[in-house]
């Protein structure tokens, strides 16, 4: 896991032309993308298809996240974050918990830009696979250069689920994810473009990635 410092970060909505800024505390973030081989290494479920041990795991909905940073925080003896709200169906996240979480959206972008200012971290050839590059198919993580705080594959190679809810009022259960993917043109590539789909959604370029509050 990578720390990262606290600071602050601007987010913008293109769709309702809204900006707002974010505090961020310090934080550890995963590296790279959660792979095949850690996902089914700590669920114990065959995988649908497989495109290598060190690959991202994709066909993931939100939900499957969700489980996944549970049972890995029980696993390694750490407080599982997430918990279902009253109405039974809701899922609450504490903050404080020491296991594993999905980032928040603000965490993802505010580490995606590793205290850049433009669209991107880099050249985009170098530091992401999409579609003018990946040949039509997911890649190992790691595999281009990574952003200055030694974060790999934050842009292109697959999407990343986060934890917050895109927008409720419009879209209900909706939850966000960033980054691009493979199959991605070069303009969806980009640290502030946002997409959502509801939380069973899954899909062959769309998978996620760890993080932990900084105790």
């Amino acid at each position: 896991m990578v720390k990262i410092p606290g600071g602050e970060i601007e987010l913008r909505d293109d769709r309702t032309k809204s900006k707002w800024k974010a505090k961020i505390s310090p934080f550890l973030l995963a590296p790279h993308p959660v792979t095949n081989d850690l996902y089914f290494a700590t669920t114990n479920k065959t995988p649908v298809s497989i495109d290598g041990d060190q690959s991202p795991v994709v066909n993931i909905s939100w939900n499957d996240a969700i489980s996944f940073c549970n049972l890995l925080s029980q696993k390694a003896g750490l407080k599982a974050c997430y918990s279902v709200g009253m109405d039974g169906e809701s899922i609450l996240c504490d903050w404080e918990a020491d296991g594993y979480r999905l980032p928040s959206e603000a965490e993802w972008q505010y580490a995606c830009k590793a205290g850049t200012t433009g669209y991107r971290y880099g050249e985009i050839d170098r530091i992401a696979w999409y579609n003018e590059n990946s040949g039509g198919k997911i890649h190992e993580v790691g595999r281009k250069e990574p952003n200055a705080w030694g974060l790999y594959d934050m842009l292109g190679n697959v999407w990343e689920w986060c934890f917050d809810l895109y927008d409720e009022k419009v879209y209900g259960s909706y939850r966000i994810f960033r980054g691009g993917s493979w199959a991605e043109e070069a303009r969806g590539c980009g640290a502030s473009c946002r997409r959502r789909s509801h939380p069973t959604f899954c899909i062959d370029d769309l998978g996620f990635r760890i993080a932990r509050s900084k105790n």
